[in-house]
């Protein structure tokens, strides 16, 4: 009876698929292919909002077929959107200040909303001038930091990003890539850093609750093994 009592209990061994799934590795896979097609569908959409307001200038046959000539835009975005969405939650722990803001999915979709809707306003509300339409935008966009977010890392990579987002949008239109109509901050308009903040914000929105609910996965299933 003693000798039963002294014997180390043996954890239970997982199956092939439980140990690939729970693996970090392969959930950064998965939350990265994730992230890229989110990426890639909002691009879609929000690029043919900027085009109908002809804020944006493509050549002709981007209309019949988004594919085409501006085949690169869905992609770059898809590829933003996943290291953003894998960087923040990644930046939460490195500096030891764990999301806890606001998180679950329905905030997360009101995120993605609010985002649509600032992304619609520069393409479709009048203003009496670009300052005008930054400044609305700007405010906008910190209010959706501020309802969605809340924290310092989350500002801090937010207007990283707006920056070197813009800087690219600057090298390629420079290039000839693409062009602005009426561009006023050199080469682009002067409410893109807004709507690359604001962008920022939502992914990495995406991304932490992704990160959580695969922690959420992995902790049950542990629990039942």
């Amino acid at each position: 009876m003693a000798e039963n009592d002294a014997a180390p209990t043996l954890p239970k061994k997982c199956g092939p698929y439980i140990s690939s799934v729970t693996s970090h590795g392969m959930n950064l896979v998965i939350r990265g292919v994730v992230l890229f097609f989110i990426g890639v569908f909002l691009a879609l959409v929000l690029n043919l909002l900027q085009i109908q307001r002809n804020v944006t200038l493509f050549p002709p046959d981007v209309i019949t077929s988004i594919f085409s000539s501006a085949w690169w835009v869905p992609p770059c975005c898809g590829t933003a959107s996943a290291v953003i969405g894998l960087l923040y939650p990644c930046m939460d722990r490195h500096l030891g200040e764990p999301h806890k803001f606001k998180r679950e999915w329905s905030s997360v979709m009101r995120c993605v909303a609010v985002f649509v809707g600032i992304n619609h306003a520069s393409a479709k509300v009048d203003f009496a001038n670009n300052i005008q339409l930054s400044l609305t935008l700007a405010a906008l966009s910190i209010g959706l930091w501020w309802t969605f977010d809340r924290s310092r890392s989350g500002f801090g990579l937010g207007v990283g990003i707006a920056f070197l987002a813009t800087l690219v949008s600057q090298l390629l239109v420079y290039n000839g890539v693409y062009q602005y109509t009426s561009p006023d901050f050199l080469y682009v308009r002067s409410w893109l850093p807004c709507i690359f903040f604001a962008g920022g914000i939502t992914m990495g929105n995406i991304g932490r609750q992704l990160a959580m609910y695969e922690c959420k996965v992995i902790a049950e299933k542990s629990h039942e093994d």
